[in-house]
């Protein structure tokens, strides 16, 4: 099969709250064929939980059959809204379901939520139909039969869209020193929680377009750029551990509008707390601020070159790659004890990520010339406790692809 597939959902209610089941259909993205179906019923819940509960099953059966790219298609609107980050989730017994959800998610290189009519849904809801029929006539117990929490009420384990206690152990690590938000650490032998950076590159500025050296020159976001962090927003929806108990991750940004228009964007959507943070500035170019990479190789030709390949060259009046490693090296010291074990969303440049990542990965100062980052692109990086590090994604752009 192709690792490509379209996951389509449904769940339904009879009476909203009644009887509720859910269906789900994966299939594969190249010609359409049928690769798995999921379906059962919920005992008495709601429609909305139905839905999650279907699309939850169909994401469950994509990571099963090995899929790393998905899109899920569904015919609640409410429920694309809130997992494309474009609405909140407010209802505290849709809360639990968002947050499974977006764990699944965040294991695939890419997923895309899609809206579509009842009409072209028909297979996930004969699935749920069927499921919720089996349950009146007896001939399936509910999966869970307990009805939802009324409006305003703390959602009880077990509750109508909340994991089983055996599926939430599967799901996320219980609280603690030794709580981990990825797999990493039973590979790696890393111990203790760590600190996950979510690293976000700005949206582009008049800057990026005609591709000047842009640094410490404070230029805006183009409109391009406005919808490029709108995207970036909708894409860490789906991050696991966005929201812990601790509330939204903040939100940390360079001062430079370029990232802080980004990261405005960001904290609106997520509800986090938008905190600017001198220390993920991007590097002082200097005399090279605002020139082409051709201009300055013609007006500095031995210093040009020079810089390209030796980190402790510095551009006239400005920082070399050693002194920018330096500074954000201590900036994310500060933030691994201002932060430890938490989530937290960093809104920055190229250099400040490259100088994340390398100081994740333990390599040398030629990531700075060898790995490119795109505008709005997410990278993430977990640090622990006891000095291990992992690089768990690079230079995303999944999001982009609709601009």
């Amino acid at each position: 099969m192709s690792t490509r597939v379209i996951v389509e959902a449904d769940g339904g209610s009879r009476g909203n709250p009644g009887a509720a089941g859910y269906g789900a259909v994966v299939r594969d993205a190249a010609d359409g064929r049928v690769l798995a179906e999921r379906s059962g019923g919920l005992g008495e819940t709601t429609n909305n939980v139905a839905e999650y509960r279907g699309m939850i099953a169909g994401l469950d059966a994509a990571l099963e059959l090995g899929a790393a790219e998905a899109e899920i298609r569904l015919d609640s609107k409410l429920v694309v809204e809130q997992m494309s980050g474009r609405w909140r989730v407010k209802n505290q017994a849709l809360q639990p379901l968002a947050a499974e959800a977006r764990k699944l998610v965040s294991r695939f290189t890419s997923a895309r939520f899609q809206w579509i009519p009842r009409e072209r849904n028909k297979h996930a809801d004969r699935l749920a139909n069927e499921a919720m029929d089996r349950q009146d006539d007896g001939a399936e117990p509910p999966s869970e039969a307990t009805p939802p929490p009324e409006a305003g009420s703390t959602v009880p384990a077990g509750a109508a869209g909340t994991p089983e206690p055996a599926e939430r152990a599967a799901t996320t690590e219980a609280a603690g020193a030794d709580s981990t938000p990825s797999g990493v650490a039973s590979w790696s032998g890393a111990v203790g929680a760590p600190t996950r950076l979510l690293l976000l590159r700005h949206g582009q500025s008049p800057m990026s377009v005609d591709k000047r050296y842009s640094g410490r020159g404070d230029v805006p976001l183009t409109e391009l750029g406005r919808r490029q962090a709108r995207a970036a927003a909708g894409r860490l929806l789906t991050m696991e551990e966005l929201v812990a108990g601790e509330g939204a991750a903040p939100v940390l940004s360079s001062p430079l509008s370029r990232a802080r228009g980004t990261a405005e964007t960001v904290a609106t959507a997520i509800g986090g707390q938008l905190v600017p943070y001198e220390g993920l500035v991007e590097t002082d170019f200097g005399a090279w601020e605002g020139l082409t990479f051709t201009e300055a190789a013609q007006r500095y030709p031995e210093l040009h070159r020079s810089w390209l390949g030796d980190p402790a060259v510095p551009p006239p009046e400005g920082e070399s790659m050693n002194e920018v490693f330096e500074r954000v090296d201590e900036m994310r010291n500060q933030l691994l004890r201002d932060y430890a074990g938490r989530t937290i969303v960093l809104v920055t440049h190229v250099t400040p990520i490259k100088a994340l990542l390398r100081m994740a990965l333990g390599a040398g100062p030629e990531l700075f010339y060898r790995l490119h980052l795109d505008l709005a692109s997410l990278s993430v990086a977990e640090f622990y406790p006891d000095g291990n590090a992992s690089v768990r994604l690079v230079n995303d752009t999944s999001h982009l692809r609709s601009l």
